[in-house]
């Protein structure tokens, strides 16, 4: 548990993390872009394409003791054994953008 902290503090502490759990919507998408598996704390997600590549997993947020094994159990989060999607793109799209403009005008 931590006080808040700044954005880049925070990305840092999520870079070089084992597992990450949260309730943050965000937390979580950082967790996967720095493939660090994720426990959120919630019943739902709106990043359900991480919980079923495997880099998230939903723990309700109403039994400490679930919670603490679903955070230090060694095998819990495992890291996904497949090759790593990337449901949101290869991270070049304002080059793909560019290139179209550039071939329009």
């Amino acid at each position: 548990m931590l006080d808040p902290l700044g954005y880049l503090d925070m990305v840092a502490l999520e870079k070089h993390a084992r597992v990450i759990a949260t309730d943050s919507g965000g937390v979580q998408k950082e967790a996967f872009f720095h493939r660090v598996p994720c426990i959120t704390l919630r019943d739902e997600t709106e990043w359900t394409e991480l919980v079923t590549l495997g880099w998230n997993r939903l723990v309700p947020p109403t039994d400490a003791t679930v919670i603490s094994m679903a955070s230090w159990k060694p095998s819990a989060p495992a890291r996904p054994t497949a090759p790593v999607s990337d449901p949101y793109g290869g991270g070049n799209a304002g080059e793909r953008i560019a290139t179209t403009l550039l071939r329009a005008a």
